[in-house]
């Protein structure tokens, strides 16, 4: 077998890549949908798989590793892993998991971060409001995830929130001092989620990046009569090309709330220290942007050996990322916690993917299935009506020039 084509284009607003051959086999992952243009960083990894046998997966990602880098640059590299293990599972009638080592739980709990209504304010009460929601919803999640802080919207919404002049815009561009009104505020929010969610459900906080390391040790000392599951990317996280292992580890130190980081990075390397040093008590990295399925399983078995606990993020992968997420938590060791749970962007997802379940997630875990490659079937019909202007022949079997 060998791989003819590589493709990349937009259905609806999510980046899919596939990976075609000559055996009338073809392999398929997404990408975030907040990594639109991740379109024209196919080239050079296309150039250098064409020929190649896609099931041999390792020999083709070390022709082409090197090119991928912290968030977003990493992401055309991990789909093109993924959809290379979706080739080599259909080739061999087996799914991805049973590739990896096989499965050792049959099914994996999830936690929430998208099953979430817009918050109507930044006032305890609107946090509240908006987790009453989240708890209510059929999945019957155990962990639920809110961005507080500096993640998300409270800061520019919370009047003398930062000692500098607050910053606008995307992607959580603060970073600096709080106020005292600030770290009363998150408090409170926090205390206010909690109490509707009861002893029995546990609250994750997506807290930065951005913070210092003396306002997140003050407040997360504060927050520790709450059960926190854990408290995440407090220095550096989302798309931030840089690591800050003392800062966590002199945070990890001073508080029982286990700290969290990991959704940015690229590569096995670049955890290497966040792991052997200790500097955190949870790892969160993403199938999508870490380099693939078995780059992530390989960094779980490394943080195992240092007694550090994994939730994979994945929030923003849509259904197929959701997939590739069963795929690989189902061989991750014991100290995998649960996954973060994709929703896809459009509403007609749900009906163009078919193999996931139905319902999807039940008391909040997904069930591991057995058929072929990532699991899924994909209506390629339903799925060519929304596809981007121009890539009318992502679907097709014959091998077009690169876009």
């Amino acid at each position: 077998m060998r791989i003819t084509d590589i493709r990349c284009a937009r259905i609806g607003a999510s980046p899919v890549v596939r990976v075609v051959t000559d055996e009338g086999i073809d392999g398929f992952a997404e990408v975030e949908y907040t990594k639109a243009n991740v379109v024209s960083t196919l080239g050079i990894p296309r150039e250098l798989l064409i020929g190649h046998d896609p099931t041999e997966v390792e020999r083709c990602m070390i022709r082409i590793r090197r090119l991928g880098g912290s968030k977003p640059w990493g992401a055309m590299i991990s789909a093109i892993e993924i959809a290379l293990w979706d080739i080599a599972g259909k080739a061999a009638e087996l799914p991805i998991h049973r590739l990896l080592g096989g499965k050792v739980r049959d099914r994996i709990r999830v936690y929430n971060g998208g099953v979430r209504r817009p918050l109507e304010g930044h006032t305890p009460q609107h946090y509240a409001d908006s987790m009453a929601y989240s708890a209510a919803a059929p999945e019957g999640f155990s962990i639920f995830k809110e961005g507080v802080g500096l993640h998300g919207f409270m800061a520019p919404n919370t009047p003398d929130f930062l000692y500098n002049e607050l910053r606008t815009g995307p992607l959580h561009p603060n970073r600096g001092p709080m106020t005292p009104n600030a770290l009363a505020h998150i408090v409170d929010c926090v205390a206010a989620m909690k109490d509707v969610l009861g002893p029995d459900r546990r609250l994750a906080l997506d807290m930065g990046p951005g913070w210092t390391v003396s306002d997140a040790i003050t407040v997360l000392r504060r927050l520790e009569p709450f059960d926190i599951a854990w408290a995440e990317d407090l220095l550096t996280g989302d798309f931030v090309p840089w690591g800050e292992v003392d800062g966590y580890r002199e945070i990890t130190g001073s508080t029982i709330i286990p700290t969290h980081t990991g959704e940015q990075i690229y590569l096995r390397q670049n955890f290497r220290e966040l792991i052997d040093r200790r500097a955190v008590r949870v790892i969160g990295p993403d199938p999508g942007d870490v380099g693939g399925l078995a780059e992530l399983k390989w960094i779980a078995e490394f943080a195992d050996l240092y007694g550090i606990q994994i939730a994979p993020h994945g929030v923003s992968s849509g259904l197929l990322g959701l997939a590739a997420l069963i795929q690989v938590s189902a061989v991750l060791p014991d100290n995998l916690i649960a996954f973060e749970y994709p929703v896809a962007r459009e509403p007609w997802w749900y009906q163009m993917v078919s193999g996931l379940g139905n319902p999807i997630v039940v008391n909040g875990h997904v069930t591991v299935g057995d058929a072929p490659g990532l699991g899924i079937e994909l209506d390629r019909e339903l799925a060519t009506a929304h596809l981007e202007p121009g890539a009318e022949d992502f679907f097709e079997w014959k091998t077009v020039s690169a876009r």
